[in-house]
């Protein structure tokens, strides 16, 4: 799944190519990749002028004239890329949205799991899943503070904790590898019995990640591609995942690989310490 650094990748690249452009038509080859009306989404955006492009954790909101906004999910396999109205039709290109200047963005995705909601801008929290939103890293809010808070509040593990959304808004799998890692914390510690010092690295070890991530242009492990068909470079700084057993960088021990929630979880046993 594109996690936060490539969705914001994909917001970076997509928003060149399609800002400034105005909607003459759409066609929905796969409807249910819209989550609001059909028919209103067809009908409301020709004559729609594409004025930027935001994002907040994995969502992308794609901001109109009107007052309009499209907040789009990529979810597992979503992609987005520009092509002519003619271009032969990929068979997991599901929505097309057609443009006055004869090019086309169209989405493609292999399982149909992302969704596309049109709302009015500014009731994103109000109307979509990112009102339930924990603050992203690097944020004003993402604080110290806020964090040993959060997670005194939490007693499952910290891996399910750090997915679920609620307290850190877009991480996901590759990236807890990563940072519990780092942090030297077992996946399986208990959220609320991590001790403060080590909630503040876990932190700003989170942020670095991100913000490094985010440089490199995201992780591409499966199908993550950018708006351009590009691949990110952060896969060649990955330290854990997808290096279960593998000599651990830090203290040459085998790297283990086990599930946590159904989750794949590389770890370092030796290295990751368990608070419970």
């Amino acid at each position: 799944m594109p996690e936060m650094p490539e969705v914001e990748t994909v917001k970076r690249t997509l928003t060149p190519l399609i800002k400034g452009k105005t909607i003459k038509k759409v066609t929905l080859w796969y409807p249910n990749i819209v989550a609001t009306d059909h028919d209103e989404f067809v009908k409301e955006l020709p004559g729609k002028k594409v004025v930027g492009i935001d994002r907040y954790a994995k969502y992308l909101l794609i901001r109109l004239s009107d007052n309009l906004t499209i907040v789009s999910h990529l979810r597992m396999e979503g992609k987005y890329h520009l092509v002519t109205p003619e271009t032969p039709k990929d068979k997991h290109d599901h929505v097309q949205f057609e443009f006055t200047d004869a090019t086309a963005l169209r989405y493609n995705d292999v399982r149909k799991f992302g969704r596309m909601q049109l709302i009015i801008t500014g009731t994103e929290r109000q109307t979509t899943g990112i009102g339930k939103l924990g603050y992203e890293p690097n944020s004003s809010e993402f604080t110290d503070e806020y964090f040993i808070n959060a997670l005194k509040k939490r007693s499952k593990n910290i891996k399910n904790t750090l997915l679920d959304q609620t307290v850190v808004a877009g991480l996901g799998n590759i990236y807890v590898d990563e940072v519990l890692w780092k942090s030297g914390i077992n996946p399986l510690s208990s959220a609320n019995k991590i001790p403060t010092d080590k909630v503040k690295e876990l932190r700003n070890i989170i942020n670095q990640e991100i913000a490094l991530a985010i440089e490199k242009h995201g992780t591409t492990v499966h199908t993550y591609l950018d708006a351009n068909g590009d691949v990110g470079g952060f896969q060649e700084f990955l330290q854990v995942y997808g290096h279960a057993g593998d000599n651990c960088p830090k203290c040459g021990n085998i790297l283990e690989k086990t599930k946590v929630n159904g989750r794949g979880t590389t770890y370092c046993p030796h290295c990751e310490v368990i608070y419970k």
